[in-house]
């Protein structure tokens, strides 16, 4: 079964192989139902292998070539230049490579996964970016990892897919201090909350800002919230409210395959 992802129309467009993926097309079951691409979790290691194998096959790689990191929510990026054992996969929460047949993947449940590409050099990149990782700059080092490999932001896109998006993304004012010491200007991602005490962050705007910044204005937005549709993505925060003990991830990747003619 190939299950079924999103495409940013930027991407597809240009015949980048990549995939934004839910939660159906898997075999996983139970509050991991059915496409749970985690390590991390305590679903069935087999059945996640299973779906992540699923998922390279959508991208044109073998199983044992689509990369993750353990994640860690920094500002980390590894450049990939070979595959690596899954078992001693870096801690890290981005990855950029130029090398073809590899496809790079991150794991979310309410952060923001964005997948990158410059066409011309044919470099790839994919970030991890919850609000610690985009306050610490994992995006703007994503660019920097990709520029070192020859790349330039002005040719760069960018595509962010779902997450916890401004409606449903409450938080406090310790975290809109956090994020006004090292960019003052960041309180406009901030909307008035339900009480006094409350804001509601904009973390996608927030990103996007930040890639501006970095030179990158080819940015698409999928615009999907993983809170408002928990039956379609997998979401920490729907877990939590349904007192479920663990959760399972989404993936979201791309690919740099070996024929010219797709990236």
């Amino acid at each position: 079964m190939t299950p079924p992802h999103l495409l940013a129309a930027s991407f597809a467009d240009a015949g980048v192989m990549h995939g934004f993926f839910g939660r159906a097309g898997g075999v996983s079951t139970g509050i991991y139902a059915s496409l749970n691409t985690g390590l991390g979790t305590d679903d069935d290691p087999g059945r996640v292998r299973e779906n992540r194998a699923r998922c390279a096959k959508v991208l044109g790689v073998d199983a044992s070539r689509l990369m993750t990191v353990h994640q860690v929510h920094s500002a980390d990026v590894v450049i990939v230049r070979e595959p690596w054992d899954i078992a001693d996969r870096p801690k890290a929460d981005a990855t950029v490579t130029d090398r073809p047949g590899i496809a790079l993947g991150v794991l979310a449940a309410d952060c923001m996964p964005v997948l990158f590409v410059d066409l011309e050099a044919r470099i790839i990149g994919a970030a991890h970016a919850g609000w610690r990782g985009a306050l610490s700059g994992v995006l703007e080092a994503t660019v920097a990892a990709m520029e070192r490999l020859g790349a330039r932001p002005s040719r760069i896109r960018a595509a962010l897919g779902p997450c916890l998006r401004q409606d449903n993304f409450e938080v406090g004012l310790d975290l809109l201090a956090e994020f006004e010491r090292p960019f003052p200007a960041s309180r406009r991602f901030f909307a008035p909350g339900v009480a006094p005490d409350k804001r509601q962050l904009d973390l996608a705007g927030f990103a996007r800002w930040r890639l501006s910044e970095c030179g990158v204005d080819a940015l698409e937005d999928l615009d999907a919230c993983t809170l408002d549709r928990p039956q379609d993505h997998f979401s920490y925060r729907a877990s939590r409210r349904a007192g479920e003990g663990d959760y399972g991830r989404n993936l979201s990747a791309i690919a740099l395959v070996s024929d010219k003619t797709r990236l």
